[in-house]
């Protein structure tokens, strides 16, 4: 079965800065915009930044404890292939990007091994990228 594109608007309170990061930084193509949000193609999938007052998430971060690291929540993101993946965190790296979850591999070993990294966007939206070298541990218990 192929997978339907999804579609998410996020809120972002300042929104030159979150354009130029996911257009700049992801390099995500830029669709339809008004002078209060902008489409973006994210990896397949429509990804609308609204602009919108601070939320309470964006200014004190709450987490949940996964594999030793507290994992921002909430989060969205994307399941790449592994090359794509380590292609991403070295742009990233490259573009000297803070992250709150440095790159690494998470379940060493264990059912679900795989592949993370978290950041935040420049309005505290935390995203996390993933990877597995075998995608069929994608939802393995």
């Amino acid at each position: 079965m192929a997978l339907a594109p999804f579609h998410l608007a996020i809120p972002v309170y300042d929104l030159a800065a979150a354009r130029h990061f996911y257009g700049e930084v992801f390099g995500c193509a830029e669709g339809r915009s008004s002078e209060h949000w902008v489409d973006f193609d994210f990896y397949g999938h429509q990804l609308v930044i609204h602009e919108a007052p601070k939320m309470a998430y964006q200014e004190a971060a709450v987490s949940n404890p996964v594999d030793g690291h507290d994992v921002p929540v909430p989060h969205f993101g994307v399941v790449l292939g592994w090359a794509d993946w380590e292609a991403l965190a070295e742009r990233l790296r490259s573009r000297e990007t803070q992250f709150v979850i440095e790159p690494y591999v998470r379940f060493k070993g264990q059912v679900g091994e795989q592949a993370t990294m978290f950041l935040l966007d420049p309005c505290g939206n935390a995203l996390e990228f993933k990877a597995f070298k075998d995608i069929g541990q994608l939802f393995a218990k």
